[in-house]
């Protein structure tokens, strides 16, 4: 495995930055207050190509290798401080068009692929439920068959980009007698009868991102949405989560770098007791641990993008990086606060929001109990 980037890959992770700082400056700090979704933001990303990194450029993606896909996504999140539309693209990318990439027909993949890849459609994933989340086995979403339709009924929550999407993927039983063997994939665009979407609470974190419920009241649909065969659900949930597991928060290593650097200008210049406070070894300590988890993020996040570019399986391989950086990026967040004391605690200064946004990554994509129990499984417990 080669650690060094290649000069079109750093040259490339540059000019996401340079993009990223110049064109994704909006005030963060009133949108994250309110809620606002950024969608001038979104539609600057699609334009830029981002949300085509890893399709085809027959369906109008760019069709970028892994690896460069995980270092321009570090780029990213370093120059883009707004983790909530971050969040929003990455799992409209790795949780909507990858799943339908793999899975759909070449009708479907015609349709909808060129629309979120060049047109500024949004997609969401919809599986989790009131009483299901990491556990699929036990969605109550139904999907009756009828003829050459399928009227789906259920509810759905922690939909991310749910008040903004144009299309959702949901998670439905065809026939519930038959358990996991009966979960099936639907796609279903925003308009169709029967689908309600709603924003009904608020989250502590990543607040510009839409997460909301979804409630199916006979909303049907015809055989063509179907994605996959029936009872390939499982199938495609789990792939969805292999990828998004693995990269979704590549992004956040990005941010993990600029709070280090940040954290160090100020330990650099800021004086107590007549010297640097960085001079301090319990402040020095805190930024070297900040390092420490930067670099070890780093190569877990490089070995699954090395393992899905040379077409290896990599669900463990993803739970680790997941676990791995969401928990050190919450870390990493409180010690830049500390760092700055006081002045760290303030709105304007940023930085208690980063926190936030930190501690909702060991939620989404599982849970860290989740991806705890996803490796213990592969250790053979």
């Amino acid at each position: 495995m080669d650690f060094a980037w290649n000069s079109q890959q750093i040259a490339f992770k540059r000019k996401v930055i340079r993009f990223a700082q110049q064109s994704l400056t909006s005030d963060l700090i009133k949108q994250d207050k309110e809620e606002i979704f950024n969608r001038d933001g979104w539609q600057k990303c699609c334009e830029f190509g981002i949300h085509g990194w890893p399709i085809p450029c027959r369906y109008g993606g760019q069709e970028l290798d892994i690896l460069t896909i995980a270092c321009a996504l570090q780029g990213l999140g370093y120059g883009c401080k707004d983790n909530g539309l971050i969040f929003g693209m990455n799992a409209h990318i790795w949780a909507g068009e990858m799943p339908l990439l793999t899975f759909g027909s070449e009708e479907q993949k015609e349709k909808y692929l060129p629309l979120l890849c060049r047109e500024g459609w949004i997609a969401s994933h919809a599986a989790s439920e009131p009483q299901a989340g990491s556990d699929i086995y036990s969605l109550k979403t139904t999907a009756q068959k009828d003829g050459d339709k399928y009227i789906l009924n259920g509810h759905k929550h922690y939909v991310t980009n749910g008040t903004v999407a144009d299309l959702f993927i949901i998670f439905a039983n065809v026939d519930p007698s038959l358990g996991k063997e009966g979960l099936t994939a639907f796609i279903i665009e925003k308009d169709t009868p029967g689908l309600v979407v709603q924003k009904t609470t608020s989250t502590m974190g990543v607040r510009t991102a839409q997460v909301a419920e979804l409630k199916l009241e006979n909303c049907e649909v015809s055989a063509s949405h179907r994605l996959g065969k029936e009872g390939a659900g499982l199938a495609i949930f789990n792939h969805s989560m292999e990828w998004e597991r693995g990269f979704i928060l590549a992004s956040a290593v990005g941010t993990m770098e600029r709070l280090l650097e940040q954290s160090i200008r100020y330990a650099r210049t800021h004086k107590q007791f007549g010297q640097a406070i960085g001079k301090f070894q319990l402040v020095a300590n805190k930024l070297v641990d900040m390092k420490l988890r930067l670099e070890s993020a780093k190569a877990h996040l490089y070995k699954v993008a090395w393992m899905k570019e040379h077409q290896k399986m990599a669900l463990m391989e993803a739970s680790i990086a997941n676990l791995y950086i969401s928990e050190a990026w919450v870390k990493s967040a409180l010690e830049a606060i500390e760092v700055h004391g006081a002045y760290g605690y303030l709105t304007n200064t940023e930085l208690e929001r980063e926190l936030r946004d930190a501690i909702g990554s060991k939620f989404y994509s599982g849970t860290s109990e989740i991806q705890r129990v996803v490796i213990g499984k592969f250790l053979g417990l």
